[in-house]
Protein backbone atom coordinates (compact mmCIF):
# COMPACT_ATOMS: atom_id res chain seq x y z
CA UNK A 1 0.00 0.00 0.00
CA UNK A 2 1.08 3.58 -0.52
CA UNK A 3 2.38 3.79 -4.09
CA UNK A 4 1.42 6.48 -6.58
CA UNK A 5 0.33 5.30 -10.02
CA UNK A 6 -0.45 7.75 -12.81
CA UNK A 7 -4.22 7.28 -12.44
CA UNK A 8 -4.00 7.97 -8.69
CA UNK A 9 -1.97 11.11 -9.36
CA UNK A 10 -4.59 12.29 -11.87
CA UNK A 11 -7.45 11.74 -9.41
CA UNK A 12 -5.60 13.49 -6.59
CA UNK A 13 -4.69 16.38 -8.91
CA UNK A 14 -8.32 16.74 -10.04
CA UNK A 15 -9.49 16.83 -6.43
CA UNK A 16 -6.86 19.41 -5.48
CA UNK A 17 -7.50 21.70 -8.46
CA UNK A 18 -11.31 21.59 -8.22
CA UNK A 19 -11.29 21.87 -4.43
CA UNK A 20 -9.00 24.93 -4.48
CA UNK A 21 -11.24 26.49 -7.11
CA UNK A 22 -14.15 25.95 -4.73
CA UNK A 23 -12.21 27.37 -1.76
CA UNK A 24 -11.78 30.65 -3.60
CA UNK A 25 -15.03 30.85 -5.56
CA UNK A 26 -18.22 30.31 -3.55
CA UNK A 27 -20.39 30.60 -6.66
CA UNK A 28 -18.51 27.66 -8.21
CA UNK A 29 -18.70 25.70 -4.94
CA UNK A 30 -22.44 26.32 -4.60
CA UNK A 31 -23.12 25.37 -8.22
CA UNK A 32 -21.37 22.01 -8.09
CA UNK A 33 -21.83 20.78 -4.50
CA UNK A 34 -24.26 17.94 -3.78
CA UNK A 35 -27.60 19.55 -2.99
CA UNK A 36 -30.88 17.65 -2.85
CA UNK A 37 -32.91 20.54 -4.26
CA UNK A 38 -30.45 21.05 -7.11
CA UNK A 39 -30.38 17.37 -8.04
CA UNK A 40 -34.16 17.13 -7.95
CA UNK A 41 -34.31 20.17 -10.28
CA UNK A 42 -32.37 18.13 -12.83
CA UNK A 43 -28.78 19.15 -12.01
CA UNK A 44 -27.44 15.59 -11.97
CA UNK A 45 -23.88 16.82 -12.54
CA UNK A 46 -23.82 17.52 -8.81
CA UNK A 47 -23.82 13.77 -8.14
CA UNK A 48 -20.31 13.64 -9.63
CA UNK A 49 -18.89 17.14 -9.25
CA UNK A 50 -19.48 17.23 -5.48
CA UNK A 51 -17.04 14.34 -5.11
CA UNK A 52 -14.17 16.62 -6.21
CA UNK A 53 -15.02 19.49 -3.86
CA UNK A 54 -13.99 19.70 -0.20
CA UNK A 55 -14.81 22.06 2.65
CA UNK A 56 -11.19 22.81 3.62
CA UNK A 57 -7.57 21.68 3.36
CA UNK A 58 -7.88 19.13 6.19
CA UNK A 59 -10.91 17.49 4.56
CA UNK A 60 -9.09 17.32 1.23
CA UNK A 61 -5.84 16.02 2.75
CA UNK A 62 -7.51 13.26 4.76
CA UNK A 63 -9.41 11.90 1.76
CA UNK A 64 -6.43 12.03 -0.60
CA UNK A 65 -4.06 10.58 2.00
CA UNK A 66 -6.45 7.64 2.52
CA UNK A 67 -6.79 7.15 -1.24
CA UNK A 68 -3.00 7.13 -1.54
CA UNK A 69 -2.77 4.17 0.85
CA UNK A 70 -5.41 1.95 -0.76
CA UNK A 71 -5.50 2.81 -4.47
CA UNK A 72 -2.51 0.68 -5.48
CA UNK A 73 -4.07 -2.48 -3.98
CA UNK A 74 -7.10 -2.14 -6.25
CA UNK A 75 -5.01 -1.15 -9.27
CA UNK A 76 -2.70 -4.14 -8.77
CA UNK A 77 -5.65 -6.56 -8.97
CA UNK A 78 -8.04 -4.80 -11.35
CA UNK A 79 -5.95 -2.41 -13.46
CA UNK A 80 -6.37 1.31 -14.07
CA UNK A 81 -9.66 1.33 -16.00
CA UNK A 82 -11.51 -0.93 -13.57
CA UNK A 83 -10.07 1.08 -10.67
CA UNK A 84 -11.64 4.20 -12.19
CA UNK A 85 -14.94 2.36 -12.57
CA UNK A 86 -14.86 1.43 -8.87
CA UNK A 87 -13.90 4.98 -7.85
CA UNK A 88 -16.51 6.82 -9.91
CA UNK A 89 -19.20 4.19 -9.33
CA UNK A 90 -18.68 4.41 -5.56
CA UNK A 91 -18.82 8.20 -5.74
CA UNK A 92 -22.13 8.03 -7.59
CA UNK A 93 -23.69 5.36 -5.34
CA UNK A 94 -22.61 7.26 -2.23
CA UNK A 95 -24.46 10.36 -3.39
CA UNK A 96 -27.45 8.35 -4.57
CA UNK A 97 -27.82 6.80 -1.12
CA UNK A 98 -27.62 10.31 0.38
CA UNK A 99 -30.36 11.34 -2.02
CA UNK A 100 -32.54 8.45 -0.86
CA UNK A 101 -32.07 9.28 2.82
CA UNK A 102 -32.48 13.05 2.40
CA UNK A 103 -34.90 13.23 -0.54
CA UNK A 104 -37.30 15.54 1.28
CA UNK A 105 -34.58 17.81 2.71
CA UNK A 106 -34.24 20.25 -0.19
CA UNK A 107 -31.49 22.25 1.52
CA UNK A 108 -29.33 19.23 2.40
CA UNK A 109 -25.84 19.67 0.93
CA UNK A 110 -22.56 17.75 1.04
CA UNK A 111 -19.16 17.63 -0.63
CA UNK A 112 -16.12 15.41 -0.59
CA UNK A 113 -14.53 12.31 -2.07
CA UNK A 114 -15.32 10.22 1.01
CA UNK A 115 -17.85 7.99 -0.75
CA UNK A 116 -15.43 7.24 -3.60
CA UNK A 117 -12.51 6.68 -1.22
CA UNK A 118 -14.59 4.41 1.03
CA UNK A 119 -15.49 2.40 -2.07
CA UNK A 120 -11.80 1.96 -2.84
CA UNK A 121 -11.13 0.88 0.75
CA UNK A 122 -13.84 -1.80 0.57
CA UNK A 123 -12.68 -2.93 -2.83
CA UNK A 124 -9.17 -3.34 -1.40
CA UNK A 125 -10.55 -5.28 1.57
CA UNK A 126 -12.37 -7.68 -0.77
CA UNK A 127 -9.28 -8.16 -2.89
CA UNK A 128 -6.88 -8.43 0.07
CA UNK A 129 -8.89 -9.57 3.12
CA UNK A 130 -5.63 -10.68 4.72
CA UNK A 131 -4.49 -7.06 5.03
CA UNK A 132 -4.01 -5.54 8.46
CA UNK A 133 -4.86 -1.91 9.10
CA UNK A 134 -3.43 0.39 11.73
CA UNK A 135 -5.46 3.09 13.47
CA UNK A 136 -3.86 6.02 15.27
CA UNK A 137 -5.68 5.30 18.53
CA UNK A 138 -5.31 1.48 18.48
CA UNK A 139 -1.74 0.17 18.96
CA UNK A 140 -2.36 -3.24 17.36
CA UNK A 141 -3.10 -4.20 13.72
CA UNK A 142 -6.77 -4.74 12.84
CA UNK A 143 -7.75 -7.38 10.23
CA UNK A 144 -9.13 -5.53 7.22
CA UNK A 145 -12.45 -7.38 7.20
CA UNK A 146 -13.04 -6.57 10.91
CA UNK A 147 -12.41 -2.91 10.14
CA UNK A 148 -14.80 -3.06 7.17
CA UNK A 149 -17.66 -4.60 9.10
CA UNK A 150 -17.09 -2.34 12.10
CA UNK A 151 -16.97 0.80 10.00
CA UNK A 152 -20.25 0.01 8.25
CA UNK A 153 -21.93 -0.73 11.57
CA UNK A 154 -20.66 2.60 12.90
CA UNK A 155 -21.98 4.32 9.76
CA UNK A 156 -25.42 2.85 10.39
CA UNK A 157 -25.24 4.11 13.98
CA UNK A 158 -24.09 7.51 12.71
CA UNK A 159 -27.01 7.71 10.27
CA UNK A 160 -29.50 6.74 12.98
CA UNK A 161 -28.13 9.17 15.57
CA UNK A 162 -27.04 11.85 13.07
CA UNK A 163 -23.59 11.99 14.64
CA UNK A 164 -21.46 14.97 13.67
CA UNK A 165 -21.35 16.91 10.42
CA UNK A 166 -20.47 13.74 8.52
CA UNK A 167 -22.18 12.17 5.51
CA UNK A 168 -22.42 8.67 6.96
CA UNK A 169 -24.92 7.70 4.27
CA UNK A 170 -22.50 8.73 1.50
CA UNK A 171 -19.74 6.67 3.15
CA UNK A 172 -22.04 3.66 3.37
CA UNK A 173 -23.23 4.10 -0.21
CA UNK A 174 -19.62 4.32 -1.36
CA UNK A 175 -18.82 1.11 0.50
CA UNK A 176 -21.75 -0.63 -1.20
CA UNK A 177 -20.46 0.66 -4.53
CA UNK A 178 -16.95 -0.65 -3.89
CA UNK A 179 -18.34 -3.97 -2.72
CA UNK A 180 -20.79 -4.60 -5.57
CA UNK A 181 -18.70 -3.22 -8.43
CA UNK A 182 -15.62 -5.14 -7.34
CA UNK A 183 -17.59 -8.39 -7.21
CA UNK A 184 -18.90 -7.72 -10.73
CA UNK A 185 -15.42 -6.94 -12.06
CA UNK A 186 -13.64 -9.71 -10.14
CA UNK A 187 -16.15 -12.57 -10.08
CA UNK A 188 -13.32 -14.99 -9.24
CA UNK A 189 -13.63 -13.72 -5.67
CA UNK A 190 -16.74 -15.87 -5.25
CA UNK A 191 -14.53 -18.95 -5.56
CA UNK A 192 -11.67 -17.71 -3.39
CA UNK A 193 -13.28 -15.56 -0.69
CA UNK A 194 -16.95 -16.56 -0.44
CA UNK A 195 -16.96 -16.49 3.38
CA UNK A 196 -15.47 -12.98 3.42
CA UNK A 197 -18.00 -11.81 0.83
CA UNK A 198 -20.79 -13.07 3.07
CA UNK A 199 -19.36 -11.44 6.20
CA UNK A 200 -18.94 -8.06 4.52
CA UNK A 201 -22.50 -8.28 3.20
CA UNK A 202 -24.02 -8.48 6.70
CA UNK A 203 -23.97 -4.73 7.51
CA UNK A 204 -25.37 -3.96 4.03
CA UNK A 205 -28.25 -6.38 4.60
CA UNK A 206 -28.82 -4.85 8.04
CA UNK A 207 -29.04 -1.36 6.53
CA UNK A 208 -31.74 -2.37 4.07
CA UNK A 209 -33.70 -4.25 6.75
CA UNK A 210 -33.63 -1.20 9.05
CA UNK A 211 -34.65 1.08 6.19
CA UNK A 212 -37.45 -1.26 5.08
CA UNK A 213 -38.83 -1.53 8.61
CA UNK A 214 -38.68 2.23 9.16
CA UNK A 215 -36.06 2.03 11.91
CA UNK A 216 -33.56 4.17 10.04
Amino acid sequence: MGNLSLVTIIIIAANVIISFKGFNDYGFFDKYKFNVGGVRRGEQIRLFSSGFLHVDNAHLFFNMFTLYFFADVVIAYLGNIKFLIVYLGSLLLGNLLSLVFHKNEYHYSAVGASGAVTGIIYSAILLRPDMSLYMFFIPIPIPAYIFGIGYLLYSIYGMKRQIGNIGHDAHFGGAIGGYVITLILASWLFKENLLMIGLLALPIILLFVLKKTGKL
